[in-house]
């Protein structure tokens, strides 16, 4: 018995991954060795990248990269605490870890250009974000002490850069990782929603992060926060009225700002910045990463794992989808947002089950190729989920809105039926209940309760379910609408409704900002997204809608990986406004980047469901 324990025992640390060795400051700073070194481009600039390599040459090590227009600080002798953080696994099992300052960021040198379109045929000295990321491996593969396999992984921008190194067309680029990656700013990620401008986020972004430089710097505080911004967003961003007053704010010296305002629609300037353009014969293993209450590139996540996968067939092809706010996966406490709890160590598995072994198996040979091609998290349950690829088999199943703010999975049968609203742009419906100056993560997720009573908002609500309800996949939207106006939005959300009575045990309940906030009745957002209704047939060339006639509108929300448990019920709220989230619609068909106050109105909006204009939401229920 004691030598079948002792073979048991020896057979246990064998098995032991290599990442239980503990990584720590010390550690990194004993093991390894920072080089600063400026590499050279095809074009002859030079870009700033911070090598950390292993001190160790009993063998060769794989190189992992990350390129990034945030500053791959600490520059100097400093090490980057993310080496005994977030890439700590890689750092214990000795990568050469790799920084670099983008093009025209911080110490690099050259001009900066927002997402810069892909060159699928360059010649001679042109240049992209790709050809940067090669001419940048050939260097590293040749001047440190490497295996010849590179992998590159990045979030939210640096995700963009991740997706280009995926077309470098290196052949020592073996495997790569868009997270959160920015892939389309003009229908779903970060600058615009169906083309709804995310104003919060935007404005400020573009303020803080893409004020004129002067030649290479290690400052980071190069942007600014304008002075008209010193009281809750909601609040100051109202008093700011029309983007003109924004854009007056802001200056002449933003470049990216002005672009958005010069560009109101979906012209060549958006079109060419779609990174999913060049996702054709894709060469590495892709992992493409997000979180399901991802505020700002969801979407992102979602399409470009779909565009590869149509576009890209024989790439070696994973997905992985957690309960996590943007980039969420890094923090190893994360068990919850907001007031909704989604378990402990959902980051630990993603890390040490999912990204690791990948590159692991890509770069260095060891362990096997992910099993499942798609990682799932499902929320309501709180479960993880392994399938082929995604998305997968669902039924498309109407849910319609009703009379008496009813939500049934029958058809209406009434021959007039529709619920209305006032839309007043001077005052928005807010985006969250929160007081913020800032935009918060938990909307994401918030109780929607806030909203109720509000004359600008209408909801549908079903009766508790008997059973689970399983949605996997995007949920697409189906309203017949009329306005008095010739534009207007339309805010829809997905909720999923607690019973009444609902409590968490103490023991989740103390790990929550608020225990003892009343989880009976809860309205959890579980998807939202805004339709600018201009844009109903085409982002190109929007159409004013004609002021009271029924027009359908029609568009696609995110994907869901939800279940609804029983006695939950299910809810569909709208609205026309999510204010500072999105700018508010004047409300005429217009540009809003120009136009005054005059242009602002206030607009009867109507929802039908009767027989012959019924309103539904179509959902991916897996039976």
């Amino acid at each position: 018995m004691k030598r079948k324990s002792l073979i048991l025992l020896v057979a246990l640390l064998v098995l032991l991954p290599s990442f239980a060795q503990k990584v720590t400051k010390e550690w990194v700073e004993k093991n390894y060795v920072k080089k600063e070194q400026m590499i050279t481009m095809r074009d002859g600039v030079k870009l700033f990248t911070a090598i950390y390599e292993p001190r160790s040459k009993a063998v060769k090590h794989p190189i992992i990269m990350t390129r990034t227009p945030y500053s791959c600080n600490p520059y100097g002798k400093e090490f980057d605490r993310d080496l005994w953080s977030g890439m700590s696994l890689f750092a214990n099992a000795q990568y050469i870890i790799v920084f670099q300052d983008v093009r025209g960021k911080f110490m690099s040198e050259g001009e900066y250009v927002n997402v810069r379109p892909f060159i699928a045929n360059k010649t001679g000295k042109q240049f992209d974000e790709a050809s940067d990321t090669y001419d940048t491996v050939d260097w590293l593969v040749k001047h440190t002490n490497n295996n010849g396999n590179v992998g590159a992984f990045g979030i939210s921008y640096p995700g963009f850069y991740a997706t280009e190194a995926g077309l470098c067309g290196h052949p020592a680029m073996k495997a790569v990782s868009p997270q959160a990656p920015v892939t389309e700013w003009f229908i779903g990620d970060d600058v615009h929603h169906n083309g709804a401008l995310a104003l919060l986020d935007t404005y400020s972004f573009c303020l803080w992060f893409d004020a004129p430089r002067h030649g290479p710097s290690k400052e980071f505080g190069f942007g600014r926060r304008s002075k008209n911004f010193q009281n809750d967003v909601y609040t100051d961003y109202l008093k700011m009225g029309p983007i003109a007053n924004f854009t007056k704010a802001a200056g002449d010296s933003i470049e990216f700002w002005n672009d958005i305002v010069n560009h109101a629609d979906y012209d060549m300037f958006w079109q060419e910045r779609d990174a999913r353009k060049g996702c054709y014969n894709v060469k590495p293993a892709v992992l493409v990463v997000g979180g399901l209450f991802d505020a700002e590139d969801s979407y992102g996540a979602w399409n470009l794992y779909r565009a590869i996968k149509r576009q890209s067939p024989s790439t070696p092809l994973y997905l992985a989808m957690g309960p996590w706010n943007h980039g969420g996966w890094r923090d190893a406490n994360l068990n919850a947002l907001g007031q909704v709890y989604f378990g402990e160590g959902t980051t630990r598995y993603f890390k040490e089950n999912i990204e690791f072994p990948f590159f692991q198996y890509y770069l260095n040979g060891k362990g096997s190729a992910p099993k499942a091609g798609v990682e799932m998290f499902y929320t309501g349950a709180n479960e993880w989920k392994q399938f082929p690829s995604w998305p997968i088999k669902v039924n498309e199943v109407p849910i319609y809105l009703r009379e008496g703010g009813k939500l049934t999975f029958s058809a209406p049968t009434e021959s007039e039926s529709f619920s209305d609203y006032i839309s007043d742009p001077t005052k928005p419906v807010p985006y969250t209940h929160a007081i913020q100056s800032n935009r918060n993560i938990e909307y994401m997720a918030e109780d929607q309760r806030y909203d109720e009573g509000r004359t600008d908002v209408v909801s549908f609500k079903s009766e508790a379910l008997t059973d689970t309800l399983t949605l996997s996949g995007p949920i697409d939207v189906d309203l017949q609408v009329a306005i008095t106006s010739t534009d207007a939005d339309f805010v829809v959300s997905l909720i999923d409704v607690f019973p009444d009575g609902y409590a968490y045990p103490q023991e989740v309940a103390a790990k929550l900002p608020e225990p003892r906030y009343p989880m009976g009745g809860f309205e959890m957002l579980v998807r939202g997204d805004i339709m600018r209704g201009k844009y109903r047939e085409s982002f190109s060339n929007p159409v004013p809608f004609e002021p009271n006639k029924v027009t359908k509108l029609a568009f696609r929300m995110n994907d869901v990986a939800h279940k609804f448990l029983p006695g939950h019920k299910l809810m569909i709220q709208i609205k026309s406004s999510w204010f500072p989230l999105f700018d508010m619609n004047p409300q005429t068909f217009t540009n809003i980047y120009n136009c005054d106050n005059s242009a602002f109105t206030p607009s009867r909006i109507t929802i039908y469901h009767q027989a012959q204009n019924a309103s539904r939401i179509i959902l991916p229920v897996v039976r």
